[in-house]
């Protein structure tokens, strides 16, 4: 059983930049919110390109009634813009955050008047006290930037003390990277809820993309099971369900305060993976 009182699921979401793409993600909306979240996530695109389009999907989440939790970057951005854009959701009633670094857009030079997430959450709690429960990413196979593992969890931990509430982290495919690195956070004092970042498994190639770009390791064998079925789709899906299935039910059995899903705007895949663990047992 978890060590924390309640299990806390989520889904998250990017801003789309259609008109089509808005629609498609209201109907996913629509049938992951019958599932009852405890909040549905939404991205902050590099040095804050998506700030508007971010805005208007939380806007909407929070008028149909449901928690929403904006993403919020701070490379490229200064005190003065955080500081409008955390006045517009104390004012819309948004009480939860994701607080991140994030990336710099491509031919940007300058990152701006923070340098960390640590900085950030400072900046949100000095600003608004603790209207917000603020979020945090974890990486548990440690950031792709990170010059070493043990850098890596003391940033983290700077994170934690200036802060932050509980964390969500990065996807995986071994459970074993997670369980270590909770177990390497309570060594060093931190005891915040960790949330583990789950990926459906959609299509390899796009899998591939993703991972490459994060850090975040396919073993070897989903990999090569992967490739094998080649553009086999119904095969990678139903192997991608087994797959993410078993991570998850292994994770919860073992102690994980919940899951987040980053449902890249589609809901199928995961409504199965939630009916196939009975998740709605916790909500």
């Amino acid at each position: 059983m978890s060590r924390y009182p309640e299990r806390t699921f989520s889904f998250e979401f990017f801003p789309p930049q259609t008109p089509e793409g808005m629609e498609k993600l209201r109907a996913a909306r629509r049938e992951l919110a019958t599932l009852g979240p405890r909040f549905f996530s939404v991205t902050f695109g590099a040095g804050g390109s998506t700030r508007d389009r971010t805005l208007e999907t939380v806007l909407e989440i929070q008028a149909e009634g449901h928690n929403a939790a904006p993403h919020l970057s701070c490379i490229g951005s200064t005190r003065e813009n955080v500081r409008a854009i955390l006045d517009r959701y104390v004012a819309n009633g948004v009480k939860h955050l994701v607080a991140l670094r994030g990336d710099l857009p491509s031919g940007t030079a300058s990152a701006g008047e923070f340098r960390y997430a640590n900085e950030l959450v400072a900046f949100i709690r000095e600003e608004t006290g603790s209207h917000f429960h603020i979020e945090v990413a974890a990486y548990p196979e440690f950031h792709p930037q990170a010059p070493s593992p043990l850098e890596d969890m003391e940033n983290f931990r700077r994170k934690v003390q200036a802060g932050a509430d509980s964390a969500i982290t990065q996807y995986f495919y071994n459970p074993d990277a997670y369980f270590g690195f909770v177990e390497e956070c309570a060594k060093l004092g931190v005891s915040v809820p960790i949330v583990p970042g789950i990926m459906p498994i959609y299509n390899y190639s796009q899998l591939a993309r993703f991972s490459d770009a994060c850090g975040a390791e396919i073993p070897r064998w989903i990999r090569k099971k992967l490739e094998g079925y080649h553009d086999d789709v119904a095969s990678i899906r139903a192997f991608g369900l087994d797959v993410v299935s078993k991570l998850c039910e292994n994770l919860l059995r073992n102690g994980a305060p919940g899951l987040h899903f980053y449902t890249l705007n589609q809901a199928q895949v995961v409504q199965t993976i939630w009916h196939r663990l009975g998740l709605s047992q916790y909500v």
